[in-house]
């Protein structure tokens, strides 16, 4: 069992290791124009100096304050400072490679209406976006306002703002599509307690999958150099995610019948949840009232006996979205669930939708996936899961009754995660005696924006601040 390490909160930045829970945000698109600007900027933010507010850390604070600030930077943002070509080898493959890149892009699904070159201003090349600048408040604007104003007139000088992008979270933690969101994040070893923690079921992770320079899973350490730059540090991809909620009610209404289904339960079954957030594993026939917190995620998909084994996806599909993201204890490509976890920073944006009044405008969510390796988690994710069926290992349920095997119980992509091309989309409902398949549906979320990031460490702000002048 990995042991608890000693981790120095004051030295990281505070979204890797705890959610905010506010109700604002917003995200600022920035790009280095003056790096010695930029650095006095970076500087003033680690201080809570020249006007700005300052960088918020994963200490616990006293009183909680009005407003949480923090940084991360792209590969270009960082070769702007002066970080060199060969210390920039160091990095993660990826984040390096940035998500604009034709492979990665194709990797994780971001073609078609979602590829690149489609994305918001100043996030569709590579080159162009340094910096992802992120302000979150309580819940007045008048905070967010001014606590904007006071960022603008600080990187004023250095950056150029691209664009900027807000949200505002919805009551009790729901997405656009009408679930409950937020439920199963992973638990840190090392990390500071969570004030409003659902247990985890699964093993705790290692610190080392989402701070640099701590043992991850597989024993090791991730690490950068210059060392100031390693330890505490952490990546994420930033992600800007429209969500078609009217052409995801009007799948319900239509596929539902085709699959002899309620359209609540066809809902439940693409996500794993009910839309109140019970899990499926837990409440298979019906929602029901929501669960205490100590039960929304204790179960898992592989147990010794039928019950509670649902190997064979009979009572959670295993191409739902919550099996592919988080596949627990299921057989899998790659090494286990604990290898590949990683965690959600998002909140809405746009409108709450009104079924009274299905207006097609731009709602959706935006924000960080953060892990301490692009690569092996938040892609690996995506382009190993989400969009493929065969992420799945040959498995049956326990004496082999019910019969069947599981590779044989699961079509198609992620229904809300995928390309999802109508000629070729494919979700399959396992059932007995035989499976009921759904097909032809439309991609239900579209990329508009996104950034392979890092978050620095303070003392890797530190450094970064007094950078630009070191090297000219």
């Amino acid at each position: 069992m990995a042991t608890t390490p000693e981790i120095d909160y004051n030295d990281v930045q505070g979204t890797i290791l705890r959610g905010y829970r506010v109700d604002l945000a917003r995200h600022f698109i920035l790009q280095i124009t003056d790096a010695a600007a930029a650095g006095v900027f970076i500087g003033n933010l680690v201080n809570g100096t020249g006007g700005v507010p300052r960088i918020t850390r994963a200490r616990r604070w006293k009183d909680k304050p009005d407003c949480f600030v923090n940084i991360s930077f792209t590969a270009p943002g960082l070769a702007a400072l002066g970080v060199t070509e060969t210390e920039l080898a160091t990095f993660d493959p990826a984040f390096v490679a940035g998500a604009t890149d034709a492979a990665v892009a194709t990797a994780v699904g971001d073609t078609g209406s979602s590829a690149p070159e489609c994305w918001l201003g100043g996030m569709q090349t590579w080159q162009n976006a340094h910096v992802v600048l992120s302000l979150w408040v309580h819940e007045d604007a008048a905070v967010l306002e001014s606590q904007s104003a006071s960022l603008r007139a600080g990187f004023a000088a250095g950056m150029k703002e691209l664009l900027f992008h807000d949200a505002t979270a919805l009551p009790d933690n729901h997405v656009h599509f009408g679930y409950r969101d937020n439920i199963a994040q992973p638990t840190v070893i090392g990390a500071p307690p969570r004030k409003h923690d659902i247990p985890d079921d699964q093993p705790p992770v290692p610190t080392g999958e989402f701070l640099l320079g701590y043992p991850n899973a597989s024993g090791y350490a991730y690490t950068v150099t210059p060392q100031q730059l390693s330890t505490n540090s952490s990546y994420a991809a930033f992600r800007i995610l429209d969500q078609d909620v009217v052409g995801f009610e009007e799948f319900l209404q239509t596929y539902a019948p085709r699959a002899g289904v309620d359209p609540e339960m066809l809902a439940a079954k693409v996500c794993g949840r009910w839309r109140n957030g019970n899990p499926l594993e837990l409440m298979p026939t019906e929602p029901g009232t929501v669960l205490p917190t100590d039960q929304l995620n204790d179960f898992t998909y592989v147990a010794a006996t039928v019950p509670p084994d649902d190997t064979l996806g009979l009572k959670c599909p295993i191409g739902s979205h919550i099996r592919r993201t988080n596949p627990r204890n299921m057989l899998v490509t790659g090494t286990d669930s604990t290898h590949h976890r990683i965690t959600r920073r998002a909140m809405p944006y746009g409108p709450a939708y009104d079924p009274a009044n299905p207006v097609d405008v731009p709602r959706g969510l935006i924000g960080y996936f953060i892990n301490a390796s692009v690569f092996n988690q938040f892609q690996f994710i995506q382009g190993q899961w989400a969009l493929k069926a065969t992420f799945v290992k040959s498995a049956k349920s326990p004496g082999g009754q019910p019969p069947g095997n599981a590779v044989n119980n699961i079509s198609g992509e992620d229904v809300f995660l995928g390309v999802n091309d109508p000629s070729t989309s494919s979700f399959t409902l396992p059932e007995e005696p035989s499976n009921q398949k759904v097909t032809g549906f439309s991609r239900m979320i579209t990329t508009r924006g996104g950034a392979y990031v890092f978050f620095p460490s303070i003392t890797g702000l530190n450094y970064l601040s007094t950078l630009p002048a070191s090297t000219t």
